[in-house]
């Protein structure tokens, strides 16, 4: 009775959720990210999406966009393995790993894009791809985002250039970006202008986007986070409107 009662106080006292991390604002940032991948705001449907899109990793797959040929894929097929053993997608493991850091199909093909859509009618594969998302992007996007005392509009942004550019250091990493990004200005931690970094940022993921074909499309920055970030929506609060590639959405409340 004293352990259920401590933990009942543990959780009561727990701070909520706070800028993008906030449920609602969570949801948006989903819905923003689903309109430049997925061309929906729906992003609950992107759980059984696959396809090649001709980037150079291979296949682009889920509700964030696992790609097969960058890690993340083998790497979420492996905790729903863990989960459930003998999913539609556990005999594709050795292939993922065969083609990890690759844009090959070899042992994975129609088959294996047959399963993925199978599996996404699994809730234990729906909640691994919400962990995965969650563990590799979205905490640690938002973790440096709050050290950088950037509030939930540079929230997203970090959150939306790691999930195309991926984690890491690399000069067209996340962090490759943001290092370009400190070089032009300080960010509030540091006692800088918020609105001037953030276009700082934004200028160096431009320029990342640009140096790859499959990227070249700029509209998430240019037509999206530029537009919420010259109207001072630094809280990013809806109503939201935006294009990208050209298709205009909006999020009203």
């Amino acid at each position: 009775m004293l352990t259920a009662t401590l933990v009942t106080l543990s959780l009561a006292l727990s701070p909520a959720p706070s800028g993008l991390a906030e449920p609602h604002k969570k949801d948006i940032a989903m819905r923003l990210v689903s309109s430049a991948e997925n061309s929906s705001l729906d992003w609950k449907a992107q759980y059984g999406y696959i396809e090649d899109i001709d980037d150079g990793r291979g296949y682009t797959a889920g509700v964030i966009g696992f790609c097969s040929g960058t890690g993340d894929m083998l790497e979420l097929v492996e905790r729903y393995t863990r989960r459930r053993p003998g999913n539609p997608l556990a005999a594709y493991l050795p292939a993922l790993r065969e083609v990890d850091g690759t844009d090959s199909h070899k042992g994975l093909g129609k088959p294996f894009m047959k399963a993925w859509k199978a599996a996404a009618a699994d809730p234990v594969f729906r909640k691994a791809q919400d962990d995965e998302r969650d563990r590799v992007y979205f905490d640690p996007a938002v973790a440096q985002a709050k050290r950088d005392g950037l509030r939930t509009l540079g929230q997203f942004a970090y959150y939306d250039a790691m999930v195309m550019h991926g984690p890491g250091d690399g000069a067209l990493s996340f962090g490759g970006i943001r290092k370009r990004a400190l070089a032009r200005a300080l960010p509030p931690a540091r006692g800088g202008d918020e609105v001037a970094y953030l276009n700082a940022f934004l200028d160096a993921r431009k320029a990342a986007m640009r140096a790859e074909e499959a990227h070249e499309d700029t509209s998430r920055v240019d037509t999206m986070q530029r537009v919420f970030l010259r109207k001072g929506n630094l809280d990013l609060e809806p109503p939201l409107t935006w294009k990208v590639y050209g298709d205009r959405y909006t999020i009203k409340r």
